[in-house]
């Protein structure tokens, strides 16, 4: 008996150890990435080995632009639309999230996610898209990380710079490109808030495309954005 708990402890010790390490893992990237550019995100290394599938030559569009080179308009239609409290929580909208579960209950099924800009962010520069568990429960301790070491406006600056935007193209300056020509900086509201309304899909819209869902969707980001606070 007491060898069995013994090494049950042992075991329990070990469990422990490694769970610290792989958070302090996580921790040393995100206090590096405060005052660093990340090259490429979990999820951006997942896009480009799925599109290598099928053309081994094939590579991303992004390009890395500092926040000042970004659209103020895309900035607000981004927070109108994915997280009009951004500015003001810690990493999670309870509102959110509660209204997004009674939401699917209603459903019954998973229509409506609550993610904050930040959660969103943790996901992208660590974790895959598989619903798990224990992934959720990373992202929550990523994103706890990432209020606490980094700038709203840090953390708004990163993720506009490594979001997905449409078959490979990633970040508000390749996006700006791919879908109107112009650089992040010229985007106007009407294509910023346009921008935004793809986000929860970006794939199914190709430069050009239109629909009446996404006519109104960027109606709606429009009429918010006056209202969205920027960090």
């Amino acid at each position: 008996m007491r060898m069995i708990l013994r090494w049950t402890w042992r075991l329990v010790l070990l469990a422990l150890i490694t769970l610290v390490s792989v958070q302090f893992w996580f921790f040393v990237h995100v206090w590096y990435w405060n005052s660093h550019h990340p090259d490429v995100t979990a999820f951006m290394q997942k896009r480009l080995e799925y599109l290598r599938e099928d053309d081994p030559r094939a590579e991303l569009r992004h390009r890395w632009v500092p926040y000042s080179r970004i659209s103020n308009h895309l900035k607000r239609a981004v927070i109108a639309s994915e997280d009009a409290k951004f500015p003001q929580h810690r990493g999670f909208d309870w509102d959110g999230i509660r209204n997004a579960f009674e939401k699917n209950v209603r459903e019954g099924e998973i229509v409506a996610g609550g993610s904050t800009i930040t959660q969103q962010l943790a996901k992208n520069l660590f974790l895959s898209g598989e619903r798990a568990w224990w992934r959720k429960a990373q992202e929550a301790a990523v994103t706890v990380m990432l209020e606490t070491v980094m700038s709203k406006r840090r953390i708004l600056e990163i993720y506009l710079n490594v979001i997905e935007w449409g078959e490979g193209v990633f970040g508000a300056e390749a996006a700006a490109r791919y879908h109107f020509g112009v650089p992040a900086a010229a985007l106007t509201a009407e294509q910023a808030a346009r921008l935004a309304a793809i986000v929860p899909s970006p794939r199914r819209y190709s430069p050009g495309r239109d629909t009446a869902y996404l006519r109104r969707r960027t109606e709606i980001i429009l009429a918010r954005m006056p209202a969205a606070a920027v960090p």
